[in-house]
């Protein structure tokens, strides 16, 4: 019997083993920030770019384990999108970061963080020559690895840069605004533990803090997220405090 599939809330499609119970996704392919990539013998090969991990879901498993017990609790049963997004947002606002993704029904893998990183050697374009003319006076990077218990995983970033003054951090704001002018670079997923994997820059959020702008970035690591899913978490991850 051929296997039956339905789709959630967040636009995630799930599989029905044969009909019977919701499984979790597998075999050999991924969608990664919605375009389908294909497992090969020489890793994934991706049609039209986006994040994806080398060596595929076997590899993402690995580096993910607990992704695949089914185990998450969703603590808004029933509630819209934009619902979870208000309410991910103000438990984000308290540092509560296992309270945040479990708003969004996934719950956290594997953070890592960053210290006293240097704004130069991070950043590209334009936005690293405003850091010649105006030195940030922090930088601090964090990882976020969140899955759905069914295989789905998602890498998220935020970055605080701070400045001397808070019309230092608007400034910043109006060139790293402007499309092309070049980034601060998020980690790398190697420090996860998903080699090759990159931000493709779809979903991310920037928000000034008084003299501190924050960036957050979310992108799809294996299986599949809506985009929506993937903007509000990009947005709700910029609201945790500085670690």
């Amino acid at each position: 019997m051929a296997d039956d599939w339905y789709t959630d809330e967040f636009g995630r499609r799930r599989r029905i083993p044969n009909g019977d119970g919701r499984g979790r996704r597998g075999g050999g392919a991924i969608v990664a920030a919605g375009v389908a990539a294909v497992i090969g013998a020489g890793g994934v090969t991706a049609f039209g770019g986006g994040a994806a991990v080398e060596g595929g879901a076997g590899v993402a498993a690995e580096a993910l384990p607990g992704n695949l017990a089914g185990d998450v609790v969703d603590s808004l049963p029933g509630r819209s999108p934009s619902a979870r997004k208000t309410e991910g947002r103000k438990s984000a606002q308290r540092g509560k970061s296992a309270e945040t993704f479990s708003r969004f029904k996934l719950k956290e893998l594997k953070p890592t963080v960053k210290r006293d990183l240097k704004c130069l050697l991070n950043s590209t374009g334009k936005v690293q020559e405003f850091f010649i003319r105006t030195p940030c006076t922090s930088l601090v990077m964090r990882l976020y690895a969140v899955g759905d218990g069914h295989g789905n995983a998602a890498v998220l970033s935020v970055a605080w840069i701070g400045f001397r003054t808070k019309k230092d951090a608007v400034a910043f704001e109006r060139v790293e605004q402007v499309q092309d002018n070049g980034d601060v670079t998020p980690l790398g997923g190697a420090l996860l533990g998903l080699a090759g994997f990159r931000f493709t820059g779809h979903h991310y959020h920037a928000r000034p803090r008084g003299r501190t702008m924050v960036i957050g970035e979310a992108d799809t690591a294996t299986g599949r997220f809506d985009a929506e899913e993937l903007d509000a978490l990009a947005e709700v991850v910029a609201y945790f405090p500085k670690p």
